[in-house]
């Protein structure tokens, strides 16, 4: 029995309502088809088209994720910032490899990145850094993020500290835990909603070779 908060399955009135949808285009260049569809689905989300589930492992073994957002996207990888001994920074650093999933509501479309992960470069790393507002860098600073925090009025202290000190200063600098890591994806995994859950996928791989191979796979 479906419970009265879970929303029903839709109905063969809803389907046709809706319409159909465009199937995943084959093409050569799956990093171009992902920008092309975060960039509609910049247009059409409510906010932070670029959050993304970033899965880890710990050193068990056992998965851990949790939602982060992409901060650059080439043909080199998926870029993303955070504190380097908050939890996920420890296990990538230990377990260098993850999955990314993005998923757009208003384009009904998710997207599944797997690959090696390596840090970025200092130099990156400062000039995103140097791209937040004052407040998030103070924050950054401040934060022993995933650590225990016996009270949120200490690090309210911290971060009152931190910013007699800087105020809004240009030149905050970028604290030794805070970095990047880029995911070079080995698969990625394009999904289209489509009616009566025939939903359309289609699979990247690397090639061995260089370049990508692909195939479609059943819903």
């Amino acid at each position: 029995m479906t419970s009265p908060v879970i929303p029903p399955s839709p109905s063969a009135a809803d389907y046709a309502a809706e319409g159909d949808r465009p199937l995943v285009p084959e093409t050569d260049n799956p990093i171009g088809l992902f920008q092309d569809w975060m960039a509609q689905a910049r247009a059409s989300e409510p906010n932070d088209s670029n959050a993304m589930s970033l899965a880890t492992v710990d050193a068990e073994g056992r998965p851990d994720v949790r939602i982060v957002l992409l901060k650059g996207v080439d043909q080199e990888g998926f870029t993303f910032f955070t504190n380097l001994e908050s939890t996920k920074g420890v296990q990538l650093a230990a377990h260098p490899v993850a999955a990314l999933c993005f998923h757009w509501k208003s384009q009904r479309r998710q997207v599944r990145v797997r690959g090696g992960v390596t840090p970025v470069s200092a130099a990156e790393a400062d000039t995103y850094f140097a791209s937040r507002a004052a407040q998030s860098r103070i924050s950054a600073i401040a934060s022993d993020q995933s650590r225990p925090l016996a009270d949120r009025a200490v690090f309210e202290q911290r971060v009152a500290e931190i910013s007699s000190i800087y105020g809004d200063d240009k030149d905050i600098p970028r604290p030794p835990h805070w970095g990047g890591f880029r995911l070079a994806p080995t698969e990625i995994e394009f999904w289209q909603d489509q009616a009566f859950r025939m939903h359309d996928r289609l699979r990247f791989y690397r090639k061995e070779s260089g370049g990508w191979a692909t195939v479609r796979l059943y819903p």
